[in-house]
């Protein structure tokens, strides 16, 4: 029996609930473990979005996943949205609240994306501080994901495992490593995905996200819109094996296809489960997952730029 990881059990293999599947699930309640929701697409809505919601949570575990905390923003914390982040939890009875490893947005805008933050002793030390008052309010542990990144920082001092891992030291909160966006930003930035998997806190571990992407030579975009590949298999065989099973989840966001189509991606995780926990793999099989890149296809793009100096005046 697998001990539960901070206090939360392991709730098997999940889906992101998506509204192009609602009236299929309502419908025939499909034999799926548990679903995540997009916090944003329900925290203000009363209509259709809640109204299905509500049925869902009466059949099946919810966990929540949000794109707009903004942990990693110089701006001041957002306390109406974590009180109705906090409010969503408790009616949904959320397993756990998470968000990313990032920012979304300065000077009162919204990007709507997920960008990165340097990684220094600055930025580690604002963004704990900012997590331990999220948590207060809350008043539970926060799970935070490691994002795709495109662009690295001249200041950046560790890498983001050692970012990470303190960070959750100093803080208590939970780790969502998303092992597509591991494999994703070793292409971008030419680092060792099975070092990275290797190096963080398994223990401080989860959730688990599987996500395909889009290869375009000479780096990976983060899209959501197809089936996982074989190297990012790789990686969750391995975080499986480190972890000793974690909830799992697959995301697919773009060209979204029949539920069904969906939901027997993520099943193929159970190829990567039990009979492989005595796997040997190590940091010296890391040629097995990158060589994958030899195969993308060439497209005249140059590598991402390294973000020099950025300044908000």
């Amino acid at each position: 029996m697998v001990t539960p990881r901070l206090g939360h059990d392991n709730l098997g293999l999940g889906v992101g609930l998506r509204s192009t599947h609602y009236p299929y699930i309502l419908d025939n309640e499909p034999d799926v473990d548990w679903f995540e929701i997009i916090s944003e697409n329900y925290m203000d809505s009363q209509g259709r979005p809640r109204y299905v919601l509500e049925q869902i949570v009466e059949r099946y575990p919810i966990v929540m996943h949000g794109v707009s905390m903004s942990i990693g923003s110089s701006d001041p914390l957002d306390f109406d949205y974590l009180d109705k982040l906090k409010a969503l939890a408790e009616v949904v009875d959320a397993r756990w609240v998470s968000d990313h490893l990032c920012w979304t947005g300065v000077a009162g805008r919204n990007t709507h994306d997920l960008l990165p933050v340097p990684l220094d002793e600055p930025t580690l030390e604002h963004v704990i501080e900012r997590i331990h008052i999220v948590q207060d309010v809350l008043q539970r542990r926060l799970i935070l994901e490691n994002p795709s990144t495109y662009i690295t920082f001249a200041q950046s001092t560790m890498p983001e495992w050692e970012f990470l891992t303190r960070m959750a030291e100093e803080t208590d909160c939970g780790l969502l490593l998303d092992v597509n966006n591991v494999y994703v930003s070793s292409v971008n930035h030419d680092f060792d995905p099975v070092e990275y998997v290797e190096s963080v806190p398994h223990e401080r571990i989860v959730q688990c996200h599987l996500a395909g992407h889009t290869n375009m030579g000479t780096y990976c975009i983060d899209t959501h819109d197809g089936k996982v590949i074989d190297p990012v298999w790789e990686l969750y065989r391995l975080t499986h094996k480190r972890t000793g099973g974690i909830s799992t989840l697959l995301e697919w966001d773009a060209n979204i296809p029949p539920f069904q189509e969906v939901h027997a991606e993520v099943l193929k995780a159970k190829q990567h489960m039990s009979d492989q926990l005595t796997s040997t793999t190590t940091s010296e099989d890391a040629s097995s997952i990158v060589s994958e890149k030899d195969d993308a296809p060439s497209h005249a793009i140059p590598q991402p730029v390294v973000f020099v100096g950025a300044e908000v005046e």
